[in-house]
């Protein structure tokens, strides 16, 4: 599997938490984040932003976070290009955000300098 090939090449993944990170990452992203922004990160022209090669993803570390945690409103611009949809807050705990920001962090061409940590998590607030 290329994907999981080009997985290994990320230094953040060779730490094998952070790998196992990824990997229940990538079980809660299909559940609960492909269906607007794809399984491949494109998103939907116009209505879904791109996770992959994101720069609000590179960007926006925080909010990135934040809209994990708690779901996002109001207009952001993603390469350039302006989304207004609304993301709901998903309900899923701190180490599940966790999880799922350590694999969007890492799939496809995204590379972030440093994974998630759940205390990084836990101090986000709405």
């Amino acid at each position: 599997n290329d994907q999981e090939n080009s997985v290994t090449e990320k230094t953040a993944l060779n730490n094998p938490e952070v790998q196992e990170s990824y990997t229940r990452g990538a079980k809660i992203y299909n559940n609960f984040c492909a269906t607007c922004h794809l399984s491949n990160g494109e998103g939907i022209e116009n209505a879904f932003p791109p996770i992959a090669g994101s720069n609000w993803i590179t960007e926006k570390r925080k909010e990135t976070i934040r809209a994990v945690k708690y779901g996002l409103k109001g207009p952001i611009e993603v390469n350039g290009t302006a989304y207004n949809s609304l993301m709901p807050a998903m309900g899923l705990s701190d180490k599940e955000v966790t999880d799922v920001l350590n694999y969007i962090f890492y799939a496809w061409e995204n590379n972030v300098e440093d994974p998630a940590t759940l205390e990084e998590v836990k101090s986000v607030k709405e």
